[in-house]
């Protein structure tokens, strides 16, 4: 996991595909790029835009956080991660 700007983001084989649906919302961060965010849905309840994702950060986001996050999610709006 790689902590970044008060939230922990996940790698991606850490993350089980059919929970997520990818959504409309854009997000362009100026200083991490593209932001993709995805609805979480588990047990009849859904989160809109409750995970999101860098898949390809600037090369300089990188830099910054000294890790590769390339495709990692991080979640909020009420999302809670449990083991």
């Amino acid at each position: 996991m790689i902590f970044i700007e008060g939230n922990w983001y996940f790698p991606p084989s850490s993350v089980k595909d059919e929970f997520y649906s990818e959504t409309d919302t854009q997000y362009h961060c100026p200083w991490k790029g593209d932001c993709k965010y995805y609805t979480v849905s588990v047990d009849g309840q859904e989160s809109k835009d409750g995970a999101f994702t860098y898949p390809e950060p600037l090369p300089t986001a990188i830099e910054r956080v000294k890790k590769d996050f390339s495709g990692y999610y991080a979640f909020w709006n009420g999302v809670e991660v449990k083991e």
